[in-house]
């Protein structure tokens, strides 16, 4: 009997463990389903009411961390186990600039998502044809105009011209480090593989000096800040010297010669303490005057125009500099 009994405990435990094997089992074809899942995951989620403290992410450089959010589906407060990973997995994918993600639980209250992005940092125009580059200005390989890749396209800088993947990731640095002057920019054009003019949304140009894109840029976001230079009806913003600015403008419309002249010719005026130069419809602003002054030329107008910060007593036009000075007799910038 003793031994009859010690088989029976050995026959039962046996029977328990293949009952647990089994249940789990079940659960594991249950979770590969998403639909047939959902409704035991709503009861867990009741059961082991465990919540998000932490989202951690790692490898993310250019998806927006919005997007990333309402991709993954879930946010710090929520339960745990009240979504699918796969399923946000799988959105997360289709996200551009994604290569592809992984998104895991760490008990009791973090999200990990890992993600492994495309590297492009800039779309090069060559030839008519819109081509991926990476820092290098190496074509990003398997990048094609469909799906995902072509959101990809539209959210890149745009750079024209020869030479011009070579040295985008110079220019890519420097607008990420002044947003307020990228916000506005559509395309950088590269010229005599030198320097950069960028083009606004307005059709406005900036050209750029040669080698010195990051200061130029950050003097424009300063003037961008105190004047909002870059909403202004211009033509366009010569910073190729670095002691001045020169600005051109669109020519003011013919005044009637029968309208009454009771008002003063704001043309004339000049308020004192400046020191700008004015040609046609340009105007060169430089050091030595006032900040903020208004300063009128011509038919063309270049109100309130920012002073430049450099050293006091300059001379307002240079003789004899390179082929980059500005110096034609209407205003007009001459170009390599």
């Amino acid at each position: 009997m003793r031994r009859h009994k010690r088989g029976l405990r050995v026959f039962l435990a046996f029977l328990f463990l293949l009952a647990v094997a089994g249940i789990a089992a079940s659960f594991l074809r249950l979770s590969a389903s998403e639909a047939r899942f959902a409704p035991y995951r709503a009861k867990l989620v009741q059961y082991l009411p465990f919540q998000i403290k932490t989202i951690r992410v790692e490898g993310r450089n250019l998806t927006p961390e919005d997007d990333l959010m309402r991709a993954l589906g879930t946010s710090v407060g929520k339960p745990i186990f009240g979504f699918s990973v796969s399923a946000a997995r799988d959105r997360i994918d289709t996200l551009p600039f994604i290569d592809h993600a992984t998104v895991e639980r760490h008990m009791p209250d973090t999200i990990v998502i890992k993600i492994t992005e495309r590297s492009p940092v800039a779309v090069w125009q060559d030839h008519g044809q819109f081509i991926l580059i990476n820092r290098a200005g190496e074509r990003v390989p398997d990048q094609g105009l469909e799906g995902k890749n072509g959101q990809a396209f539209i959210k890149l800088p745009l750079v024209v011209g020869e030479g011009a993947n070579i040295a985008a990731s110079t220019l890519v640095d420097a607008l990420t480090a002044n947003p307020s002057v990228k916000e506005f920019v559509v395309a950088a054009v590269r010229v005599g593989q030198r320097r950069w003019n960028l083009t606004l949304r307005d059709g406005a140009t900036v050209l750029l000096p040669e080698g010195q894109e990051q200061a130029a840029l950050a003097r424009l976001a300063q003037y961008q800040g105190q004047f909002r230079l870059l909403e202004r009806p211009v033509v366009s913003i010569d910073m190729r010297l670095p002691d001045r600015m020169v600005i051109h403008q669109p020519p003011a419309p013919v005044a009637d010669p029968n309208a009454p002249q009771d008002s003063l010719d704001t043309n004339q005026v000049k308020q004192p303490g400046t020191d700008a130069s004015n040609t046609g419809n340009g105007a060169t602003v430089r050091s030595g005057g006032q900040a903020g002054s208004t300063q009128k030329s011509g038919p063309g107008t270049a109100g309130n125009l920012p002073q430049s910060t450099h050293k006091p007593g300059h001379a307002a036009t240079q003789r004899g500099h390179d082929s980059q000075a500005p110096s034609s007799a209407d205003g007009a910038s001459t170009e390599e």
